[in-house]
């Protein structure tokens, strides 16, 4: 560093030191003081899902900030199929155990892990490696196969959706993390952070009866949003999803999204998506339809992104 650019910086540094908080403010409005902004989205590839998590949340302002000391926590993975991680059927059981660890090491008083399975609900915990995972890192592996889990929640913003029943533990939970798998899907199309809602509910029959798109869009009105959405995409399925059929569904893109905002997510997931096969926007109509909803964006330019490269 030249001299001159030393002094600058030091005098630069040195008057941040010293101003009071109304001098502060108007050294960041006339630009004096650089401070970086805090994303609303971390987008991370090239890494294990354990290091590009750790990115993803340092950059987001650590753990600390959306999980606090004593809070009941829930993680909600995609482990709907009997299929072993590399079909990509599930969420990466890695990422699982790396969160379920960051909760617990930021205080919470218990961590608890559960999906409303497709398939048989024990096998599916076993070969996804989910179980094993959670119990490694200290959390609790909870089923979701019996209607006794389930207590009814009003969902009054909804559109076709005004009520469902939704597992007890998200229910008395202080705070949740949605962590959807990105995969294709047959009736939804893709399969993201607001399909993963699906997972969390008792009757899902009601939404493919009653415009799954549309569903989908009004269980995410639910007033306890996600504190955050992490987007398992280090595997995806491209194709004959859900449950895929063999490994040529499969395509390995070593990444992974985080944001608290679901419409925004899943809006970049599908440009992830599209580098692999094409999916137009019109075609994910619970994008279009949560967006009239009000939860959020699906124009990426009103977001400020933070794209890491391990």
């Amino acid at each position: 560093m030249k001299r001159r650019d030393f002094l600058k910086t030091s005098v630069v540094a040195g008057a941040a030191l010293s101003l009071n908080f109304e001098g502060l403010q108007a050294a960041l409005v006339t630009n004096t003081v650089a401070v970086e902004q805090i994303p609303d989205m971390v987008a991370v590839m090239g890494g294990e899902p354990e290091v590009m998590l750790d990115k993803a949340i340092e950059t987001l302002g650590g753990i600390g900030k959306y999980v606090k000391k004593g809070q009941k926590v829930v993680i909600k993975p995609n482990i709907g199929w009997d299929r072993s991680p590399e079909m990509a059927g599930n969420t990466n059981p890695k990422l699982v155990k790396a969160l379920v660890q960051k909760c617990l090491a930021a205080g919470a008083e218990k961590v608890t892990v559960f999906d409303h399975t497709c398939d048989n609900w024990q096998k599916c915990y076993e070969t996804s490696g989910i179980a094993a995972a959670v119990k490694e890192a200290g959390g609790i592996i909870m089923p979701g196969n019996d209607e006794k889990y389930y207590k009814e929640v009003s969902i009054p913003n909804g559109v076709n959706l005004k009520s469902a029943k939704i597992h007890e533990a998200l229910v008395e939970a202080d705070v949740w993390i949605n962590v959807p798998v990105l995969k294709n899907h047959g009736g939804a199309k893709m399969t993201c952070a607001m399909k993963n809602y699906m997972g969390i509910v008792w009757d899902r029959r009601f939404f493919h009866q009653n415009d799954l798109q549309q569903c989908i869009a009004d269980i995410c009105t639910w007033q306890k949003k996600p504190v955050l959405n992490i987007v398992d995409a280090y595997r995806i399925m491209h194709q004959n999803g859900p449950q895929g059929k063999s490994a040529a569904d499969v395509a390995v893109l070593k990444s992974l999204i985080v944001s608290p905002n679901i419409i925004a997510i899943d809006t970049a997931a599908l440009k992830l998506f599209n580098q692999v096969k094409k999916l137009d926007m019109e075609a994910v109509t619970h994008l279009e339809k949560g967006e009239s909803l009000k939860l959020g964006s699906t124009d990426l330019d009103k977001i400020t992104i933070k794209r890491i490269k391990i």
